[in-house]
């Protein structure tokens, strides 16, 4: 049985919790647009594509439950930063320590946190290259055009930069004008869909492939509207910036930022995948911007918000994983905390992620992929598993029986999303000229 006191290890973390401590200072609607900076992002302009291969009954009812779903595991992991009264559970992995002990905390948890922040950071290295270039081409349509590998290590060297910045509340006016951005985009990419109307024959058939490539796709598919909802990886840590008091604790404030950014959420999914979809059908791209061409100069500008977007984003899901590297260098390499630490560290992990992005730009198959083999299990089996653990619910009651079908599902995305996306980067990568 998992004890419910807390181990050596989160004992330790408590003693960060001081209200004087200028990374605790964060109100609530800064989880607003943390969260909305963490979840709308890549994976919202890849919602006609999905609904492409999904048709319209089963893309809806899918992107519906999920919505849903992970509303619930978004709660559920709220109310578990507290758990233990006189702890707070500052990280992911802290609180996997405590549902599954020390030693198989960290390998259940940490694994699939890695995948979903170096995965968004790779996909939003692509994405930021590839509407950075849009924008480009719109902008200024007589100038000589770069190669699309340039564009992404042009975005890429902005977060060189911006890296050295040292925690959540510090990237907070970049997430705040992520946010606006992510809500302007996809605004302006439904209503981009809803005026140009139609597209000449438009077909909502089925794509004429094979029965095996199909089934494929549409496993890819589900791994792209699972992606859509990424922002559980992070929760911990957009809390932890949270004050918490017997009076008010940290689960009330979050749980209403997280409210806030769950409705912004729905005004953009739903419209662009819908709209997106009744546009132009089976013919859609896997960025639906990428099938506006007028009028330009909004179009220009919905690409240009994209980048200002996943330039948030990605320090949003880089932040803990530059936290994890630091204290990794300084407890096992001896290496001294200072400028030389944060510079050494949070550069590599940027060089690493444009490298990736940059040899593999696979926009919508990553998606795919990442969706199943990360997303999945952070945002909607290991909640419900270590609610399981820790709270221990009823067997058959409400909560039980929640709980186990978000298991259920969540493994079936992962098992079939991460097939799909990897053989259809198998695929496209037959037909790719890398570094183009």
């Amino acid at each position: 049985m998992v004890s419910t006191s807390p181990t050596k290890e989160v004992a330790n973390s408590d003693g960060k919790w001081i209200e004087e401590d200028t990374s605790r200072r964060a109100k609530w609607w800064y989880s607003t647009f943390h969260i909305v900076t963490a979840m709308i992002g890549a994976g919202v302009l890849s919602l006609p594509y999905a609904m492409a291969y999904l048709r319209w009954g089963p893309g809806t009812l899918v992107l519906a439950i999920l919505w849903c779903m992970t509303l619930n595991t978004m709660w559920q992991m709220i109310q578990l930063h507290e758990c233990v009264p006189g702890t707070r559970f500052d990280r992911y992995i802290d609180l996997g320590r405590h549902a599954f002990g020390p030693k198989l905390g960290p390998w259940i948890v940490l694994p699939q946190q890695l995948i979903v922040q170096v995965g968004c950071d790779t996909v939003y290295m692509v994405t930021g290259g590839k509407c950075l270039k849009k924008f480009m081409e719109m902008a200024c349509t007589n100038c000589a055009q770069l190669k699309q590998s340039y564009w992404i290590l042009i975005f890429g060297g902005i977060h060189f930069f911006l890296s050295q910045l040292p925690n959540f509340n510090s990237v907070a006016g970049v997430s705040l004008a992520a946010a606006v951005m992510s809500l302007s985009y996809s605004t302006i990419a439904w209503v981009g869909c809803l005026a140009r109307g139609q597209i000449d024959n438009v077909s909502y058939a089925y794509k004429k492939t094979s029965s095996a490539d199909y089934m494929f796709r549409v496993f890819n598919a589900l791994g792209q509207i699972s992606s859509a909802f990424a922002g559980h990886a992070v929760a911990l840590e957009i809390q932890a910036t949270i004050p918490s008091t017997p009076e008010r604790p940290s689960k009330e404030p979050m749980w209403k930022g997280a409210l806030g950014a769950y409705f912004i959420n729905a005004i953009c999914y739903f419209p662009v995948a819908l709209i997106g979809y009744w546009a132009f059908g089976q013919d859609v791209d896997d960025n639906v911007l990428m099938n506006l061409k007028k009028p330009a100069w909004l179009i220009a500008s919905a690409n240009l918000m994209v980048v200002i977007h996943v330039i948030g984003s990605y320090q949003v899901y880089a932040m803990p994983v530059f936290a994890l590297l630091e204290r990794m260098m300084v407890k096992k390499m001896n290496f001294p905390p200072g400028i030389a630490l944060r510079l050494i560290a949070r550069s590599s992990y940027v060089a690493f992620t444009l490298f990736v992005g940059v040899t593999f730009p696979f926009f919508g198959d990553l998606l795919g992929f990442f969706g199943g083999f990360g997303f999945a299990p952070t945002s909607y089996f290991l909640p419900s598993i270590m609610w399981l653990v820790i709270k221990k619910p009823k067997r058959f009651s409400a909560k039980w029986i929640i709980n186990w079908s978000c298991i259920f599902v969540g493994v079936f995305i992962m098992l079939a999303s991460t097939i799909g996306g990897f053989r259809n980067i198998i695929a496209d990568a037959s037909t790719y000229s890398f570094y183009a």
